[in-house]
Formats: C-alpha cells, structure tokens, sequence
C-alpha cells in the first residue's frame, strides 16, 4: 500500500505544485475581483459534475466490482463490464453535457442568485461556463478508464492525468490571452483541451496494461452492470449530498461582496495539496486493496490495512494542518500577492486558509474510512453520514456567513467534515471494522504530540523571517521556503525521538525502494 500511496501521492504533489504555479498565474493575471470569480464559477460548474457522476460515486461502486470480477472471472470479464460501463455513461453525459449546454443561463441562475444583480459578470460567466462544460464529458470517462487502471495497480497515469490540466491551463492562459476577450476566456479553452488530453493519457495506458478499452461500445444492460448501477445509487444520493454543500458555499459567497468566491477558491486550493497528496493518495490505494482482502475472505489483513492507512494519513496531514494555520499569511503573500492580487485579497484569503486548515485532518480521515464501507459493497452507510454532515453544513453556513463573511463558509465546511470523518469512524467501529491496535493507539497522540510542538516553533519563528523578508517577492518566497523546510525536520526529528517512527522501518521502506530500483531494468528488459 505505501508503494501505491507514494506513486499516486507522487503524481498529486506535481499536479500539485504546477496547480499552484497555475494559480500564481491566474492571481497576477485576474486578482480575486469580477472576472476571476466569474471563471471559477464557470470552472465550478462542470467540476460539480464530475464529482457526483465521475468520482465518488461511480468509483466507489465500479473499482470493487470490476477488482472482483478480475480477481473471479478473468481479464475479459473484467474489460467487458469497464467498456460496458463505458459506453452507459458516455451516452449519459453527452445528454447532461448538451442539457448544461441549453440552459447554463438558467444553471447559474440558481447556483450563483448573487451575480444577477450584476449582469455583466453574470453573463461573462455563461459565456465560460459553456466553454467549460465540455470537459465534463472527458474528465468523466477519464475518471472510468483511470478506475480501470487503479483495479489493475496501475496507479501512475491515473494520478498523473490532472498534470495535464495545470500545464494546458497555464499553456493557454500565456499564448491565447492576446487572441480572446479576457485572459479568463483562454483559462477556459485550456480547461476544455485538457479534458481531451487526460482522455488519451489514461487510454494509452490502458491500452499498454493489456486492456485496451472501448468506450463508445453500445450499452447493455448486463447483470454485472446492473449491480454496479444498483450500488452506485446511493453513491449519487451521497455525492448529490457532498454536491449540495458546495452549491450552497457557492451561492451563498455569491451574495457576499465582489471576491468571496475568489478568497476560497484561492483558500481551498492551498488546503487541496495536503488533501489530494495523503487523502486521495491513501483513499486511491486503500479501496483496491481492501476489496481484494474482503473478498479474498482476510479479514485481519484488511484490519490492518485500515489501521497503517489511518496512521499514515495522519503522520503527514496533522502537521499540513499544523502549519497551513501557522504560516497562512506567508504562504498566501508568497503564492499570491503580486499584479493584480493586493494585501487586502491576502488578508481575506489568509482568514479562510486558516479555517480550511482546522478541517484538513477531517477531511482526509473521511477518505480512510469509506473505503472501508465501499469494500464490502456498502454504498448506503456513507450515504447517510453525507446527508447528515450536509444538514448541518448548510446549518452552520446559515448561522456563520452572517457573523464572519466568507471565512463563515469555510468553517462550517471544516465543522461538517469533522462530524462526517467521526460519524462514520464510530459506524465502523461499532461493527468491528475499525479497531485501533497497539501499534495504532500507541503512535497516533505521539503523532499528535509532535504536531503540536511544530507549530509553537513556527509561531516563533514565522514573524522574524517574514519581517526580515520585507515586502519583496523573491524574498518572501525564500522566508517561506526556510520555514517550510524548518518545520519539515523539526516534524521529522520530533517524530523519530517521540517514537511515532520506526527508524527501522525507514531503513527498510528505502531498502524496498532500492531493490525496486534495481530490478526495474531488468524487468524492462525481460520478455
């Protein structure tokens, strides 16, 4: 599992990295006024989509059946129920895709109330918006064929597929801003390419995995199929739930003052590389493997699988959270405050990455414990926790907007995460599925205990460098690359002499490593 994690997590942290690039891009280039909160609305939209259709509900459903029907009936069988589900969902989104294409005008009505008042932002937004809604159809076959390669432990293309969005969206924010209306509308047909671009990627590489699909075979309704819909129902509901609570954040924000949508988008997309490097990677690794011990009858080697997944999630993210809460004013002066992004838009934005961090450890714990629900083909009990964190999200958006502005949003979202990770870490417990063992119990608060120390350090030490780093630019970048690397072996060392770690186990994760090194030629080189 550690080797799968560390290769989707590997994948992320670049697709990462270059989101960030991007983001400093579109920051000096759009700032957080009208046209950015109009393309990140228009971004949202197919985004929303993919989410509910592409994702969460159709993963959790597909990858262990199709995991199943490898592991049962061979390869074919397997292909056939992937090209199968393939071609349902492609007739599918070509009608949801022309239906968004129709009525946009109508969509944004209801998602975004708050810019009607203002109609040339409201129509700068349908106009990308239908440039966008496109790369829902792609992203979302995307998601199949990446579904595929993840039953086959095939994790690189999959993870490396959002490599292309960053670079195609930065390639045509640069080179056809000249030739386009806005620098918003180029962001926008670089959305669309990447979605063609991704599609390929993945289809490559299930084609040189020995399973080179068809996505446009004609649909059937085949008892596998069947069952795979039958489970993917509640997944929607659930996904509808999770879909719902960014619709509300959306509208809501829509109603604030021009920029709020601008503020947490720039908020969540720091807090996203944290969650997409660990939660996304462990969430990826987990529910293959689990599917296969489930139904290979190994319920302790599932046991343990669960327990490693929760500590490994936990030794990465508890200090992310830590020390996103602590450096939020650097990082996002750093990333952000440059051309048309002020100090003013820093401060904002800093509020929000502030209360996005207190719910990062929930967020990925959440990705931990459905595997463990989804691998025994329950779709239903994860459903039901979602509809519940999303009651009371909408509740607390309700209570907190009014009071604290845009940052109100951002905790409730924080707020309902944690009522969802314990919601449905205290179901799987409850029917043994979920039993911390002594290893677990022992290094989880030591965990805890060095986060805690890192982030004191970093308090202290944050003011000194940033008033040394002045206002500069390249100075602020280097004042927060000091602290990040400071907190980095401040963690790593507290970690080693609190006991949370192995050091042999180090040795040993790098001696695998190594050998996998070693035998890569020649197993390139074999027949």
């Amino acid at each position: 599992m550690l080797r799968s994690v560390l290769t989707v997590g590997g994948w992320t942290m670049a697709s990462r990295v270059l989101g960030f690039a991007r983001d400093m891009l579109i920051a000096h280039r759009l700032g957080a006024g009208p046209v950015a909160d109009a393309f990140f609305v228009a971004l949202q939209l197919p985004n929303l989509f993919r989410r509910l259709f592409g994702e969460g509900a159709f993963n959790a459903a597909f990858v262990p059946a199709f995991a199943g029907a490898l592991a049962r009936q061979g390869r074919a069988a397997a292909q056939d129920l992937a090209e199968r589900m393939a071609g349902l969902l492609a007739l599918w989104l070509a009608l949801l895709t022309g239906l968004g294409l129709l009525f946009t005008p109508q969509l944004l009505a209801v998602l975004v109330p708050g810019f009607l008042d203002r109609p040339e932002k409201f129509a700068l937004t349908v106009e990308l918006a239908r440039i966008t809604l496109p790369y829902l159809w792609f992203i979302c076959l995307t998601a199949l064929v990446g579904g595929v390669l993840n039953g086959l432990d095939r994790f690189a293309a999959a993870a490396a597929a959002p490599v292309l969005f960053n670079l195609l969206s930065m390639a045509a924010l640069l080179a056809l801003t000249p030739y386009v209306a806005t620098p918003a509308h180029a962001l926008a047909w670089g959305v669309a390419a990447s979605g063609v671009a991704q599609l390929l990627l993945v289809a490559i590489a299930a084609r040189q995995a020995g399973m080179a699909l068809n996505l446009l075979r004609r649909p059937r309704l085949t008892p596998p199929v069947r069952e795979v819909l039958r489970r993917m129902v509640p997944g929607l509901i659930g996904g509808g739930a999770v879909n719902i609570n960014l619709f509300v954040a959306t509208l809501v924000a829509s109603l604030l003052p021009t920029g709020a949508v601008s503020y947490l988008y720039y908020a969540d997309r720091v807090g996203q590389l944290p969650l997409g490097v660990i939660g996304a990677a462990v969430g990826t690794a987990l529910l293959p493997m689990l599917s296969r011990h489930v139904r290979g009858g190994r319920p302790l080697a599932a046991h343990r699988a669960t327990n490693r997944a929760v500590e490994l999630s936990l030794l990465f993210t508890l200090p992310a959270a830590a020390g996103l809460a602590v450096l939020a004013q650097p990082i996002v002066a750093a990333l952000f405050e440059r051309g048309a992004f002020d100090a003013a838009a820093t401060r904002a934005t800093v509020a929000a990455l502030v209360a996005y961090a207190g719910g990062l450890p929930a967020f990925v714990l959440v990705k931990v414990f459905a595997p463990g629900f989804f691998a025994r083909g329950d779709t239903t009990t994860p459903v039901a926790v979602g509809i519940g964190a999303m009651a009371a999200n909408l509740l607390l958006n309700l209570a907190l907007v009014w009071p604290l502005a845009h940052v109100g949003i951002a905790l409730a979202t924080s707020l309902a995460a944690w009522g969802n990770a314990l919601a449905l870490a205290a179901l799987l417990a409850r029917r043994r599925r979920l039993v911390l063992d002594r290893r677990a119990r022992r290094r989880l608060p030591r965990l805890a205990a060095a986060a805690v120390a890192m982030a004191a350090l970093l308090a202290l030490a944050a003011p000194a460098l940033s008033a040394e780093a002045g206002a500069g630019g390249v100075a602020r970048v280097a004042a927060l690359a000091l602290l990040v690397a400071l907190g980095a072996g401040a963690y790593g060392a507290l970690v080693l002499a609190l006991g949370a770690v192995a050091p042999a186990e180090l040795r040993a994760l790098l001696r695998r490593r190594g050998a996998g090194a070693a035998a890569a030629p020649a197993a390139a080189a074999a027949p």
